[in-house]
């Protein structure tokens, strides 16, 4: 495939992305319902991670971990999903939902730093804005709702301000780690240490708990099943997969701030299943979140195009 179809793919890819994350709350507020946070996880991992053997299995799929930097993968597993995932669960404990959305907003932000130091990506004054004004779209919607951040939730904000910092790390590490390993690589890696450390982790804890008896229990319910292999196969196998071509192409920062169009669809979803009421103020953030990541990948593309040009007048 050809460079621009591929860099048209990845933005293809990347506004899915957005789309399956955005319904992913509320599947997983279906799945709350049934389940706790850990048993929840240790549920959509193994969905995955069973989806995912299955063509592996079979041969359709090859893995090749021969001579590769597998320790650098095992980091990558660390920061997403285990970190990730682990630290959203504990900071919900100790913070809003409300605060969760407002922090997890400043992801391209700090993916924009990250990859900056680490990755050498070089950014316009006007992406810079363009990511900011995307992250102000969606902390203004939080802030019409009547949502704020309440410092005495401190513990918990840490928390979730460290899952910002988690995911950029796991953006820019998978976009060097595309190098070595394949997508299917990549995801089959990251799926097998979500189900093998999320299971362990719910185990012990029925078992410390004494309710081991427990653990099938929320598997009789219909929703739950669909809400976990949404999860599980959709929003935690597809998206790895995705993000790891998506990150091979384009680079971290404009790929983060597609993250923020999650709350748009958020919002959507909530509107058509929840009978949620749409403001002007929804719509304004949005318009906002949507201006932002449109200047952060029209703005990098002109830059793209210049340095070409210029490029090809030195030669």
């Amino acid at each position: 495939m050809k460079q621009p179809a591929r860099v048209k793919l990845a933005y293809l890819l990347a506004v899915l992305n957005a789309a399956i994350i955005g319904f992913s709350f509320l599947f997983t507020k279906k799945a709350l319902d049934f389940s706790g946070p850990l048993d929840t996880l240790a549920y959509r991992f193994a969905a995955s991670f069973l989806v995912m053997s299955v063509p592996v299995a079979f041969g359709w799929i090859k893995l090749n971990y021969r001579g590769k930097p597998l320790f650098k993968l095992l980091l990558l597993s660390a920061m997403y999903p285990l970190g990730f995932f682990t630290l959203q669960a504990f900071g919900l404990q100790h913070a809003t939902s409300a605060e969760g959305g407002i922090l997890y907003a400043f992801t391209p932000v700090v993916t924009l730093i990250v990859a900056a130091l680490f990755l050498k990506e070089a950014t316009t004054l006007l992406q810079k804005l363009s990511v900011f004004l995307s992250v102000f779209g969606v902390v203004f919607i939080f802030i019409m709702k009547g949502s704020s951040i309440d410092l005495a939730n401190m513990t918990g904000i840490l928390m979730l301000f460290l899952t910002c910092v988690a995911f950029a790390g796991y953006s820019v590490l998978a976009r060097l780690l595309a190098k070595a390993f394949t997508p299917s690589e990549i995801s089959c890696a990251l799926m097998a240490a979500g189900f093998t450390v999320f299971l362990l982790t719910s185990l012990i804890s029925h078992s410390a708990d004494g309710t081991l008896n427990t653990l099938f229990t929320p598997l009789k319910s219909g929703t739950f099943t669909l809400a976990v292999l949404y999860l599980g196969v959709i929003a935690s196998l597809i998206t790895t997969l995705t993000s790891a071509y998506i990150l091979s192409v384009i680079e971290a920062s404009r790929m983060s701030v597609f993250s923020n169009l999650a709350t748009i669809v958020s919002l959507a979803a909530g509107a058509l299943f929840l009978g949620e009421q749409i403001t002007w103020y929804h719509w304004a953030g949005s318009a906002l979140i949507i201006a932002g990541v449109l200047g952060v990948n029209l703005f990098g593309r002109k830059q793209q195009v210049q340095a070409a040009a210029a490029g090809s007048t030195k030669d």
